[in-house]
């Protein structure tokens, strides 16, 4: 009896790696489908290539090198990666993780020590979110590094999730019709920055990281902040994909179907040109 049980345990074990086996397959497959639409939609990499992946230590941009990483072994161009993670001296935070995953890789990276932590704390004031700072911070400091490595593009781990609250948050907080882009110039014009899983739903990643197990290191600066208003997004999107499944995906498709003349910025669309054909209505007027 022993003997059956332990065969039917090891029959049972055999069955559950090959359904994992499976979905990570096919959980790969979509994101790499995904990403692949949106390096050709908007041409984000281009032969000699040298991209830097920002690398903070969630499953965005774990995700993010992964899918960069196997598109670099497949793909029919030439382009280097190089994984650049900002260590911003957090209190606790754990220095050997990243360069211990990345060395596992066998990826050229870059370990930037900068104590924007301190700053942002001084600079922020009490009851206030850190996001707003610390954000600029990072980005001059990054950019700076591009530079510095002679990097072509710099990789960005959001996605679509943080397209569609960027769009709410700009709508409802900051009475703005402005999302985040797939590509973008920086303002100095010095730097391209491309968001390789524009198209991709945050619950695939989370699903993906799950899979591979990525030694996740949570931001305590502003992560265990409460009542951020980009959370209050995030929940209401949450309730939508409930109660409304494809309506999150609905609003993402349509920032690339925009009809400017049936919006009211008359920078983009100059109403005041528009006049009924008078010819025509002389020609069909009824006496």
């Amino acid at each position: 009896m022993r003997e059956l049980r332990t065969t039917v345990e090891r029959i049972t074990e055999a069955q559950d790696h090959r359904r994992q086996r499976f979905d990570m397959n096919r959980c790969q497959k979509k994101l790499r489908r995904l990403v692949g639409k949106a390096l050709e939609d908007f041409a984000m990499i281009e032969a000699g290539d040298r991209i830097m992946v920002c690398l903070s230590g969630g499953k965005d941009s774990y995700t993010l090198l992964d899918i960069l990483m196997s598109f670099q072994r497949h793909a029919p161009i030439d382009f280097e990666l190089v994984a650049v993670n900002l260590d911003q001296k957090q209190p606790g935070f754990p220095e050997e993780v990243l360069p211990d995953y990345l060395r596992k890789l066998e990826i050229e990276y870059h370990i930037i020590e900068e104590d924007t932590y301190s700053i942002v704390k001084d600079l922020t004031p009490e009851g206030k979110t850190t996001c707003p700072v610390c954000s600029r911070l990072r980005r001059g400091i990054l950019y700076s590094h591009a530079q510095k490595i002679s990097a072509t593009k710099i990789a960005l781990g959001h996605h679509l999730d943080d397209v569609v609250e960027t769009l709410f948050l700009n709508m409802f907080y900051g009475g703005r019709l402005k999302a985040m882009p797939a590509k973008l110039k920086s303002d100095d014009g010095k730097n391209i920055l491309i968001r390789p899983l524009y198209y991709c739903r945050e619950k695939l990643i989370q699903r993906w990281t799950e899979f591979k197990a990525h030694p996740i290191i949570p931001c305590n600066l502003c992560g265990s902040q409460d009542n951020l208003q980009r959370q209050a997004i995030k929940q209401m999107l949450v309730q939508w994909d409930d109660n409304f499944p494809g309506r999150v995906e609905s609003i993402a498709r349509s920032l690339s179907h925009v009809t400017t003349s049936h919006l009211a910025d008359q920078n983009l669309f100059d109403f005041r040109l528009l006049e009924a054909d008078r010819e025509f209505i002389e020609l069909t007027r009824i006496d």
